[in-house]
């Protein structure tokens, strides 16, 4: 199972997340869905350096602080090269503007008008307990069409 990283850009107001900043993917995996920017690790690369190139990459901006929120593992019974860790970070300071680039579109909503229906079907059980504050843990398994076929979501002390 391979390390990934997902990073989502998230503004507050008075301590609560009001504003998430998702990302349309526009080719590869998980092309035509909104979520948050990363990818895979490249050679030696700690999760933290790969979050940070990777939201240059997709989005063109520098992030500051990031907090862990969630590991989630996934497990596609069709497709086990697809299987992988992902390591789910936020950020409340970031420097530039989130831009499109030739992957990825970004676009800002309130926590409120998340398009769940046009985001992986897992997003809905776990993403939402991440915005609340708490600090989730979850494994999902997927089958043909990406119909969830198991999981288990679990809110955590640390991680």
């Amino acid at each position: 199972m391979q390390n990934t990283t997902l990073l989502f850009l998230i503004k507050k107001t008075e301590g609560k997340i009001t504003d998430i900043c998702l990302a349309m993917k526009k080719r590869s995996f998980g092309a035509g869905r909104w979520n948050g920017v990363g990818g895979k690790l490249l050679g030696g690369e700690s999760i933290e350096e790969a979050l940070l190139r990777e939201a240059k990459e997709e989005i063109d901006i520098e992030s500051g602080p990031m907090s862990k929120v969630a590991e989630l593992a996934f497990t596609f019974a069709n497709k086990p090269e697809w299987n992988q860790m992902v390591h789910v970070f936020t950020a409340t300071e970031w420097k530039g503007e989130p831009a499109e680039s030739e992957e990825m579109r970004p676009q800002w909503y309130k926590v409120s008008d998340i398009p769940f229906k046009d985001m992986w079907p897992d997003d809905i059980f776990w993403l939402p307990k991440v915005l609340e504050g708490e600090l989730v843990r979850a494994a999902f398994t997927f089958g043909e069409k990406d119909v969830i076929l198991d999981q288990k979501v679990e809110t955590v002390s640390a991680l």
